[in-house]
């Protein structure tokens, strides 16, 4: 496993030794322990062609805990601008030494494309549409730090499915690590063919799926991939598709929620719901960090 382009590369081995680096990393940054030297001596290179907080900060601070040079590459000040191609972008990059490529881009596919030409480690950041592996995992990790286990678990996914890479990564992991994923969402944002997921169950009213999940994930809708509308106001969505105290008091006492931000406050969720206490919003954030750490080194070791 020389790069993780896709949560499909993970059985349930690999996941819970990530998983153990993951708790050993986290740990020991909890017990003050915060400059290691697991990637001393090594070089990532974040090359982000889309816009990202969370990701790529939490990249970034991931390399530079664990020892490593990290420089920032953005497409507004690469030579794409200038007419480069990606793939020579790349090995331009890579003729420099770098050890890890970690890369963002909104062609599906083109982490897997570079990882086949280059000896880097790639690690795909988000690929269009298509997967965001790293997020299914810390989303994994924290709903097993909080529900003690996946498998059994009732989980459902609200929003955009159809164009949320998220959602795509997400169901394919809880799915393997035997939770039962439903998906819910207006028609026009769920995927036409469902064959590919492993769906227990697709719903078009949120408040006949709710009642007896264990986690929730809301979804941001994602307006910069849609080049028509396919619902016809935010508000209409809201009341439809929105969290709200209504809605929290249907579910059950111990489900939680969950986001992958940025979230878009009175729209997904009431504003005062975001950090409240059936929010692990943070606890994505915070895990973030470590799960990235823990992905650094397992790439290294293996």
């Amino acid at each position: 496993m020389k790069d993780f382009i896709s949560v499909n590369q993970l059985n349930e081995r690999r996941f819970y030794q990530i998983y153990e680096n993951f708790q050993d990393f986290k740990n020991k940054y909890k017990n003050g322990e915060t400059k290691l030297s697991t990637l001393r001596g090594y070089s990532v290179l974040l090359t982000f062609f889309e816009n990202s907080t969370r990701t790529r900060t939490s990249f970034e601070l991931a390399g530079k805990i664990l020892g490593a040079d990290v420089v920032n590459i953005s497409s507004s000040s690469s030579s794409v601008k200038k007419g480069e191609t990606l793939y020579d972008t790349i090995k331009t990059l890579e003729a420099m030494h770098s050890d890890f490529i970690v890369l963002r881009h909104s062609m599906s596919g083109a982490p897997a494309l570079i990882a086949k030409e280059v000896k880097s480690h790639v690690i795909n950041a988000g690929d269009g549409a298509h997967e965001h592996p790293t997020q299914a995992v810390l989303d994994a990790f924290t709903i097993l730090e909080k529900k003690g286990k996946i498998e059994g678990l009732k989980i459902l996914i609200v929003g955009d499915i159809l164009h949320s890479r998220v959602a795509r990564s997400d169901i394919k992991l809880l799915s393997d690590l035997g939770a039962k994923v439903s998906i819910c969402g207006p028609k026009t944002m769920l995927p036409r063919h469902l064959e590919p997921f492993d769906i227990d169950f697709v719903y078009t009213d949120l408040d006949h799926a709710l009642p007896d999940k264990d986690v929730v994930i809301f979804l941001r809708i994602q307006l910069e991939r849609q080049k028509k509308p396919f619902f016809s106001s935010l508000n209409e969505y809201s009341i439809k598709y929105g969290l709200n105290q209504r809605r929290i008091n249907m579910m059950k006492d111990d489900a939680v929620i969950m986001h992958p931000g940025p979230v878009n406050r009175g729209v997904e969720i009431q504003s005062e719901l975001v950090y409240g206490n059936r929010s692990l919003i943070l606890d994505q954030v915070e895990n973030g960090l470590f799960t990235r750490m823990a992905i650094y080194k397992y790439l290294l070791e293996n």
